[in-house]
C-alpha cells in the first residue's frame, strides 16, 4: 500500500511539474514571439522578467526527471522554481505599477532627452532605441505584458509549490 501512495504522490508531483514546465515554455516562447514576430521591443524590466523563466525551465525539467527516484531533491528543485516565479510575480507587479504611474521606474527605462553629441551617437540611438518601462506596448482585458506575467507567475508558483509538496509527501510515505 505504501508503494501505491508513494507512486501516486510521485505521479502527482511529476504531472504538476510537467504542467508548470509546459506553461513556462509557452510563456517564454510567447514573449519571444511577440518580440521577434510581432515587433514588440521589450524594455529593461521586461527582459529582467524573463530571467526566472530561463532559470526555472531547466530546474523544472530536472525536478521532473528526479520526481520518482529522488523525491526529496525534486521537492527542493520544485521549491526553487516556485520561489523564482514568486519573485518574478513581484517584479511584474512592480513593472505594472510603473506602467500605471503608481511609482517611478528605474533610470534604465527612461528615454534620454539630451541631444546626441555626434552623428555616430544619433545612429547608435536609432539602432538601439530605449524602450520605456512606463508605457505599456499592449493590453488585453486591461492587463499589460507585465500584468499578465504576474498572473502567470502566480499560477506557476502555485503549481511548483504543489509539486514540491507532492514530492515531499511521496518521500514521507516511503519511509
Amino acid at each position: 500500500m505504501n508503494d501505491a501512495i508513494r507512486g501516486s504522490q510521485s505521479s502527482r508531483a511529476y504531472s504538476l511539474g510537467g504542467l508548470a514546465l509546459m506553461i513556462s515554455l509557452a510563456s517564454i516562447l510567447t514573449a519571444l514571439g511577440f518580440q521577434y514576430i510581432g515587433g514588440y521591443l521589450p524594455c529593461p524590466l521586461c527582459l529582467m522578467q524573463r530571467w526566472a523563466y530561463y532559470a526555472a525551465i531547466p530546474i523544472l525539467f530536472v525536478a521532473m526527471a528526479l520526481a520518482v527516484e529522488r523525491p526529496r531533491v525534486a521537492a527542493v528543485l520544485f521549491g526553487l522554481a516556485a520561489l523564482a516565479f514568486l519573485g518574478n510575480a513581484g517584479l511584474g507587479a512592480y513593472h505594472a505599477g510603473v506602467e500605471w504611474k503608481f511609482w517611478p521606474g528605474p533610470d534604465t527605462c527612461a528615454a534620454v532627452n539630451a541631444m546626441p553629441a555626434s552623428a555616430g551617437d544619433l545612429l547608435a540611438d536609432i539602432e538601439h532605441p530605449v524602450v520605456r518601462c512606463d508605457e505599456p506596448a499592449w493590453r488585453l482585458f486591461g492587463l499589460s505584458f507585465a500584468g499578465w506575467n504576474v498572473v502567470i507567475c502566480l499560477l506557476l508558483a502555485f503549481l511548483a509549490f504543489t509539486a514540491a509538496q507532492a514530492a515531499r509527501e511521496s518521500r514521507s510515505n516511503f519511509n
